[in-house]
C-alpha cells in the first residue's frame, strides 16, 4: 500500500487546527505558533507532492479511493492533475504567508486569537479537499462546509460593519449551495438510471446525459460557482466582504478560497456538461466581459483600499472565466495560470494594504500622501504588488493575461479586444492608488509611519520571488496544467478555431523551398 499522500496533506491543517483551538486561553502567542507550524509543515508536504507533476520525481503520489457510503456510490475519492495540482500548491504556500501577516490583525481585547487561527487553518483543509476531491457528493459538502469558518472569520474580526457583511456572504453562497445541491440530486439521479449509483467525477463524466437535462444541470452548477468567484451579477458580496474583514483574512478569501468557483467551472462543469457549456459558452462570455469593465470602472471610483481590491478582483476573475468559456485550449491554460497569480499578487496587495492600516489606523485611500517619503521600502513593495495585479511583463501576470486574450480571440474576437480594455482600466486604479498615497506632500499623519519590517519582508518575498519567477520561468507549470487542460477541452468537443495566419509548409533540405 502506497502512502497517502493527498490524506495526510488534508490532514495536516486539520489536526493543526485543532491543536490551536485546545491551546489554553491566554496564550495566544503559543496559538499562533502552532497555527503557523502547522502550516509550514503543510507547505513542505505540498511541496513534496508538487516535484513528482512538476519535475518528473516519483514521490508515489496516486489517486486515493476509501469507500465511504457504498449504498449510494460515494467514497473519499482524491487526485489530483495539473488544474488541481496549480491551486493546492497556491493554497499551502498562501496559509503560512497569510497566517504571519495576520500575526497582528487577530488580536482583540474582547477575542482570543487562536480562533482566528484555528479557522484559518480548517478552511486550508477544506480547499484542499476540494481541490483534489474527485467525488461529486464530498465536493459539495466542502463546498458548503467552507462557509462556516469564513463566516466566523469574516462576523468576528474586522471592520464596524463585518456582521452585515459576513451575513450577505453567507446567504449570497448557501443560495448558490442549494441550487448545487439540486442539481447535484439530478446528476446523482441520472446515474441511477443508467444503472450504476455513482458520485464518482470520472463515472459521472461518462454519463451520456441528453442535452435539455445537461442545461438545467449546469444552471444548477454554473450559478453556485458563479457566486463563489464571483461573477457579474452575483458579486456584490465580495466588495463588501473585503472591506469589513482583516486584510489577510480578504487576502485568503479573494485570493485563494474563491478559486474554488473557478477550478468547479473548468473541472467539473465543462466536463460533466460538454453540450450546455458549448451552448452557454457565449452568454458566459459577455458576463465575463461584463465583469471585467464593470469590476474595473469601479475600482477607480473607490475611496477605501480594501473595497478598491475587491473590485480588482472582480475584474480579474472575468478573465479568468473569460479564459474557461472561451473553449480553447490556450485560454483555459491561461485561465488556470491567472487563478494562480492572481492569487499571488492579489495576497500581495491585501496585506501590503494591512500593513498600512496597521500603521495609519485608516483604510481611506485620501488619508495617506507622501508616504514613500518616510517608508520607502514599504512604498516599494507597494508599487511592486501593484505593477503585479495590472499585469506588467515580465511579471507572471502577464502570461496569464496574454494566453486569455490571445486564446479568446481565436473564437470570440470582439469580446477579446473589449477585454483589453480592462488592461487599460487596470493600469488606471492601480496607477492612481499608487500616487494618492505613495507620492506629493507628506501628510502630517504620515510623517512618522514605520518602514517595511523584518516580519513584513518575510512575508512578502516569497510572494515576489514566485511572480518573478513564474513570469521568467513559467513551462514547468504552464506544461502540468497544459496535460490537464486538453482533455477538458476535448471533452467539451468544439471545433478547433482556424489559426490566425497560415502555418507555413516545412522546408525541405536542400531544396530552398
Amino acid at each position: 500500500m502506497t502512502f497517502p499522500w493527498l490524506t495526510t496533506l488534508i490532514a495536516l491543517p486539520a489536526l493543526g487546527a485543532l491543536l490551536t483551538a485546545l491551546v489554553p486561553s491566554g496564550r495566544g502567542t503559543l496559538a499562533k505558533q502552532v497555527a503557523i507550524g502547522a502550516a509550514l509543515v503543510t507547505l513542505v508536504v505540498g511541496a513534496l507532492i508538487s516535484l513528482q507533476y512538476l519535475f518528473d520525481i516519483d514521490m508515489g503520489v496516486e489517486a486515493e479511493t476509501y469507500e465511504w457510503i457504498p449504498e449510494f456510490g460515494a467514497s473519499w475519492a482524491l487526485d489530483v492533475d495539473g488544474i488541481s495540482l496549480a491551486l493546492i500548491a497556491l493554497t499551502v504556500l498562501a496559509t503560512p504567508i497569510v497566517a504571519l501577516a495576520m500575526w497582528r490583525e487577530a488580536e482583540d481585547e474582547t477575542r482570543d486569537p487562536k480562533a482566528f487561527f484555528a479557522l484559518l487553518l480548517s478552511v486550508e483543509a477544506l480547499t484542499l479537499t476540494a481541490f483534489a476531491s474527485r467525488d461529486l457528493l464530498l465536493f459539495y459538502i466542502v463546498f458548503e462546509a467552507m462557509l462556516i469558518p469564513l463566516y466566523f472569520m469574516i462576523g468576528m474580526y474586522g471592520g464596524p460593519q463585518r456582521r452585515y457583511a459576513a451575513v450577505k456572504f453567507l446567504l449570497y453562497n448557501l443560495v448558490g449551495g442549494l441550487l448545487m445541491l439540486a442539481a447535484v440530486i439530478g446528476l446523482y439521479v441520472q446515474s441511477v438510471d443508467a444503472g450504476a449509483p455513482s458520485f464518482f467525477v470520472p463515472d459521472l463524466v461518462a454519463l451520456d446525459i441528453d442535452t435539455d437535462t445537461q442545461r438545467w444541470l449546469f444552471l444548477g452548477f454554473m450559478i453556485a460557482f458563479a457566486i463563489k468567484a464571483p461573477l457579474w451579477p452575483f458579486h456584490t458580496w465580495l466588495p463588501d466582504a473585503a472591506a469589513e474583514a482583516t486584510p489577510s483574512n480578504a487576502a485568503f478569501l479573494s485570493g485563494v478560497v474563491d478559486k474554488v468557483g473557478t477550478y468547479g467551472m473548468i473541472a467539473l462543469v465543462l466536463p460533466l456538461f460538454p453540450d450546455a457549456s458549448r451552448e452557454f459558452a457565449p452568454a458566459i462570455v459577455v458576463l465575463a466581459v461584463v465583469s471585467i469593465i464593470y469590476g474595473a470602472l469601479l475600482a477607480i471610483g473607490q475611496t477605501d483600499m480594501k473595497r478598491l481590491i475587491g473590485y480588482t478582483s472582480i475584474s480579474h476573475f472575468g478573465f479568468i472565466v473569460l479564459g474557461i468559456f472561451a473553449l480553447t485550449g490556450e485560454a483555459a491554460s491561461g485561465a488556470t495560470l491567472y487563478m494562480v497569480n492572481h492569487g499571488l499578487s492579489t495576497i500581495a496587495l491585501f496585506v501590503i494594504v494591512g500593513f498600512m492600516i496597521a500603521r495609519r489606523g485608516s483604510r481611506q485611500v485620501g488619508d495617506f500622501g507622501g508616504v514613500q517619503k518616510p517608508a520607502p521600502k514599504l512604498a516599494g513593495v507597494f508599487l511592486f504588488a501593484g505593477l503585479s495585479g495590472l499585469a506588467l511583463p515580465p511579471l507572471s501576470t502577464f502570461l496569464s493575461e496574454f494566453l486569455v486574450i490571445s486564446g479568446t480571440f481565436l473564437r470570440y474576437r470582439p469580446a477579446a479586444i473589449v477585454a483589453t480594455l480592462g488592461i487599460v482600466l487596470a493600469a488606471l486604479y492601480i496607477l492612481w492608488l499608487y500616487q494618492r498615497t505613495m507620492t506629493g506632500p507628506v501628510r502630517p499623519d504620515v510623517e512618522g509611519m514605520a518602514d517595511l519590517r523584518t516580519r513584513e519582508a518575510v512575508v512578502v518575498a516569497p510572494l515576489f520571488a514566485l511572480i518573478l519567477l513564474v513570469g521568467f520561468f513559467p513551462k514547468p507549470l504552464v506544461d502540468v496544467i497544459d496535460e490537464a487542460v486538453e482533455p477538458t477541452i476535448v471533452e467539451v468537443d468544439v471545433e478547433r478555431p482556424e489559426p490566425l495566419a497560415p502555418v507555413a509548409e516545412p522546408v525541405e533540405e536542400g531544396t530552398g523551398r
